[in-house]
């Protein structure tokens, strides 16, 4: 399980924000190209998810199906992942599941329920998207990803997607690493000016959609 330290930053420009982190000490370089992440989020009929985040349960779970790139008919290598926390520390479990279309999405649904049997069934609430940037310490320990452009569409209010309804103009920097690497945490983070924030984009989405 890791950490992965969260800034949600509304002030700064992208940027400001990229200056940052590459003048970091620690020399942080970017992995690959940016890319385009989607995602599906689940939840069960109550919103269980959506609640135990807000009511602030130490250990919950949380249901997606994402993919990569900027095609929002056909699928192509989407991954179930179920995040799970305890605390502060998380992980996921990823599963592989068939091609599929937006318009379809009783199909998707139908096989995320099949992987993961409930005591409730699951049910696409959210869609979004966000441009996602990837670096990382030489020694590999310390990652950030930097994302921007979130959009977002209520599957619980619209379940056919047109296109999306609303916008986050923030920047949202998450700072991941291993349980064994916490302490050189604040040898990174001193060096990050920006404010510790709980965000979930899962909550923020349902939030601003509805």
């Amino acid at each position: 399980m890791r950490f992965e330290r969260k800034y949600r930053i509304e002030n700064l420009s992208m940027i400001h924000i990229m200056q940052i982190i590459k003048s970091h000490p620690a020399s942080f370089y970017k992995l690959y190209p940016n890319r385009t992440v989607n995602n599906i989020y689940f939840d069960s009929p109550n919103l269980t998810c959506l609640n135990d985040n807000l009511k602030g349960i130490n250990v919950r779970k949380k249901y997606r199906v994402r993919w990569y790139g900027t095609d929002t008919k056909k699928i192509i290598q989407p991954k179930l992942e179920v995040k799970y926390k305890e605390n502060e520390l998380g992980g996921k479990t990823i599963f592989d599941v068939p091609p599929f279309a937006l318009s379809d999405l009783k199909t998707i649904q139908k096989e995320v329920n099949q992987l993961i049997p409930q005591q409730f069934s699951l049910q696409p609430t959210l869609l979004n998207s966000y441009e996602r940037s990837y670096w990382g310490t030489k020694n590999g320990k310390f990652r950030i990803t930097i994302d921007s452009n979130l959009r977002f569409h209520s599957l619980l209010h619209s379940p056919n997607f047109v296109k999306y309804s609303h916008r986050d103009a923030v920047v949202i920097v998450e700072l991941k690493y291993e349980k064994e690497d916490e302490k050189d945490l604040q040898r990174i983070s001193r060096f990050l000016p920006f404010r510790l924030s709980k965000n979930s984009k899962y909550v923020n989405g349902i939030l601003l959609t509805q």
